[in-house]
């Protein structure tokens, strides 16, 4: 693959000590970014998922012209039958604006195809209901509406959603990162916050109202770091030290030192603050290192599927990474390794995303993974690795929760958030294009700094 100059080396420098952006006049219109590719002889398979899940978030969105959906990308795709689900997710729409950068930067698109792609998809978020600058997590792909009253108004669904249009926007600058900054402005942060009990809350609905409150460490980290560097509607560092105050951590053992636990130890509340927020080399006040965190909860991991692999066929040091996913009976948020803080679900399940978002946590150790994924013809499809599968019990153990056939059982979908971690870290790892477009954003320096990460 052809190399390219990095540009502007000092300009993430000089916006890293800017307070923020606070009109249009500040945004930067002369600065193209392009990347480089950090690591040499790039294995074949990181490629091929990389491209196959681009394909999926370009291909599946709505790009009729002049729709009020334009750009939205459904929530999941099945690849046995070949066809989209008629709702979109606003979580697949970031993370398949955050893409198209990296498809630019390897041809696999022009630069005119993706500026129209997130020009036009920016233009329809702004004009998408809002709540308070927080979006529906499901939308219709046709009209762009609410898809049913039952869905919630998500704050961490709009985290990724701005995370994407932000690094985008950034990206092609301009009207696009004029766009970008204002949906971020239009969040209000501190609307969807409990000062009562220094946390956010989980969930919103007109309905329901406020349910649920974000509770020790888990993946709403990245919400903390947007809602502190807010310019319009900021959050202090009070969460965060909530967080980390009621978080617990492991044992230190042989195979891993001690990490802060996730509730259901599910492998995403490691790496969905991450993919957008280069963690690495900075610590906060307390010495804690996120990066270094995740690469303990990575090797427990691990070490977690060979434990359980004389139970479960799935399971081994080449095939892990429990993390929410689709199952033998059908989605479910449970997924997740031992130690946890709470409990989880273990019935032989094996999302390859798990593993894939790892990667900048265990490279060899995930592109070993890979190879051995990509070796089971059953796994892979035009877009990539399917969502989860499943081989059953060994003969010396039974799981009466579950029924799988003798040949196993493969998933017919692929899941918007599922592909997006694994191809923005594949990327991340390869050049580390995502994080350094979120260090040219002052927001992300901003919100660092606001909660002592540094």
């Amino acid at each position: 693959m052809k190399k390219k100059l990095l540009l502007s080396l000092i300009l993430p420098l000089m916006l890293a000590s800017c307070n923020n952006i606070s009109d249009s006049s500040s945004i930067i219109e002369d600065s193209q970014y392009h990347k480089i590719d950090k690591i040499e002889n790039v294995d074949d398979v990181l490629i091929d998922e990389l491209k196959a899940s681009f394909d999926f978030f370009y291909e599946t969105a709505n790009s009729t012209k002049n729709s009020p959906a334009y750009g939205l990308i459904p929530d999941r795709y099945n690849v046995k039958q070949d066809y989209a689900y008629s709702y979109a997710s606003i979580a697949s729409v970031g993370y398949g604006l955050a893409l198209i950068p990296v498809a630019v930067e390897r041809n696999w698109i022009s630069y005119d195809e993706g500026y129209e792609r997130v020009n036009g998809t920016l233009k329809t978020l702004l004009g998408l209901e809002r709540t308070h600058g927080f979006y529906y997590h499901f939308l219709n792909m046709k009209t762009g509406k609410r898809f049913s009253d039952t869905v919630e108004v998500s704050i961490i669904d709009t985290a990724i959603l701005i995370n994407g249009a932000l690094v985008a926007g950034r990206y092609f600058n301009g009207e696009c990162y004029e766009m970008a900054n204002n949906i971020y402005k239009a969040i209000e942060w501190d609307w969807y916050y409990n000062e009562d009990v220094y946390r956010f809350y989980m969930g919103y609905s007109p309905e329901k109202g406020f349910e649920g409150t974000w509770g020790g460490y888990a993946e709403q980290l990245q919400i903390m770091v947007l809602a502190a560097g807010s310019p319009t509607h900021p959050v202090n560092s009070d969460p965060y030290k909530v967080m980390k105050a009621i978080s617990s951590k492991s044992s230190k053992t042989p195979y891993y030192d001690e990490f802060y636990l996730t509730w259901t130890g599910s492998l995403f509340t490691y790496q969905f603050s991450h993919a957008f927020i280069d963690f690495q080399n900075k610590t906060d006040e307390d010495g804690t290192n996120w990066f270094t965190n995740s690469i303990n909860a990575t090797k427990a991991a691990i070490y977690y599927a060979e434990e359980q692999k004389d139970k479960y066929k799935t399971y081994s040091s080449l095939s892990w990474g429990f993390t929410a996913s689709d199952g033998p009976n059908g989605y479910t948020g449970s997924y997740g390794i031992r130690p946890c803080s709470g409990g989880n679900l273990i019935d032989g399940t094996v999302p390859p995303c798990g593993a894939i978002g790892s990667l900048v946590f265990a490279p060899n150790e995930v592109i070993a993974t890979m190879k051995n994924y990509k070796s089971n013809e059953n796994l892979w499809s035009k877009y990539g690795f399917i969502d989860a599968y499943n081989l059953g019990t060994t003969d010396n153990y039974t799981d009466t929760t579950i029924n799988i056939p003798e040949s196993g059982w493969y998933d017919s979908d692929v899941i918007g958030i599922d592909k997006g971690i694994g191809a923005l870290m594949i990327e991340n790892y390869i050049s580390g294009m995502i994080w350094d477009l979120t260090n040219m954003i002052p927001y992300y320096q901003d919100g660092l700094n606001a909660l002592g990460i540094k």
